[in-house]
């Protein structure tokens, strides 16, 4: 059984206070729901371009912004195809959150069929050997490919008891959970966007999600060397060799500062974004479900929405989006503005909708 050898350090301690402090700031500022909307879409974009950035991407944010907001499908080349998949994983990773599941190995193989392929199948870890090389030649071994399913097995099931028994503050067990997938290595390719993507799904599904306005990514960016080497542990680069048995007090420590910083950086952008827009909707937001922000969001552009749309951003069937559209007319968050059974279209109740205007 995976059992990761770490000691909380001073600068980690603080660092985890820090991040429980914003987590409850963030909670409770004032930010209207056009704000929200924004900032978790900027957020989004920013996350998609430094992760794939970090593995060579050569996009610039703006052309992110361009191929996401034109609703491009499918891209032309690597680049764009690897953006387009990033910004599809992450919007998957919503839509777990949303129905409750649990962290599972299959969650895991779509994200990196989504993100690597393009395709939200599972992908089969690697079937041979690999080496991670740099310009000093080989700089890692991961573990066999016949040892890679049951080091995996072991890892989701360590990450789910940790939660499960509070073991560990989640910011900890998610930093971990990316250290060991990436040094498990179970694919060929993809592995770096893929562990992040880990890390973003353990966050989210346990309370750290931050409303899906912050990211870790542009931290690593900034810190891409550190990043590299807090990664970079143990007496030799043979998984075998003392790779799996490596102290890791080091990389916990730059996870959980970065987090800290990261989190810091979003108290700052509200705040900034308060400035701009000094509307306190604190209370009246702070009534809406997840589904009901995301839901939300669909309103910044357009008036009206269908329960199919509905369906397709909360990731649901069409009969379950109509059973949410009804009850939250019912709780008078939706209005129907269209009552044709075919083409019925719904808005938001007026009390959200001058959010938008």
């Amino acid at each position: 059984m995976f059992k990761p050898i770490f000691s909380i350090s001073p600068e980690c301690a603080t660092a985890l206070m820090s991040i429980e402090a914003r987590r409850e700031d963030v909670d409770i500022m004032p930010v209207s729901a056009a704000v929200y909307a924004g900032l978790r879409h900027t957020m989004r974009l920013k996350a998609t371009h430094f992760s794939t950035r970090i593995e060579g991407n050569s996009l610039t944010i703006e052309d992110v912004a361009r191929l996401v907001e034109a609703g491009v499908k499918e891209g032309k080349n690597r680049d764009e195809k690897e953006v387009l998949g990033y910004y599809d994983a992450l919007d998957q990773i919503d839509k777990w959150v949303d129905q409750g599941d649990v962290i599972s190995e299959r969650q895991i193989q779509i994200l990196h069929g989504i993100c690597y392929r393009n395709q939200a199948e599972p992908t089969p870890y690697r079937d041979g050997g690999c080496a991670i090389g740099g310009r000093d030649g080989i700089t890692y071994l991961p573990p066999e490919a016949d040892d890679v399913p049951e080091l995996m097995t072991d890892l989701v099931e360590w990450i789910r008891t940790a939660l499960t028994e509070h073991q560990l503050p989640v910011p900890i067990i998610a930093g971990i959970a990316h250290y060991q997938f990436v040094t498990i290595h179970p694919y060929f390719d993809g592995n770096g966007r893929t562990g992040r993507l880990l890390t973003t799904l353990i966050l989210h599904q346990n309370g750290y999600g931050m409303q899906g306005i912050y990211n870790l990514e542009e931290h690593y960016v900034d810190a891409l060397n550190a990043y590299y080497d807090a990664l970079t542990v143990g007496p030799s680069h043979n998984y075998y060799l003392g790779q799996a048995e490596a102290d890791i007090t080091e990389w916990v420590t730059y996870f959980c500062t970065g987090m800290a910083a990261a989190c810091e950086s979003l108290r700052r952008q509200i705040e900034m974004a308060q400035r701009e827009e000094r509307v306190d909707q604190r209370q009246l937001l702070r009534t809406l479900s997840h589904s009901q922000r995301r839901v939300a969001s669909l309103f910044v552009d357009q008036a009206e929405v269908t329960s199919q749309e509905i369906g397709e951003v909360l990731g649901v069937q069409r009969q379950r989006a109509n059973q949410l559209c009804r009850q939250w007319c019912e709780e008078e968050f939706l209005v129907i503005s269209n009552a044709s059974r075919r083409s019925r279209r719904y808005r938001l109740a007026a009390k959200y909708e001058a959010q938008f205007s």
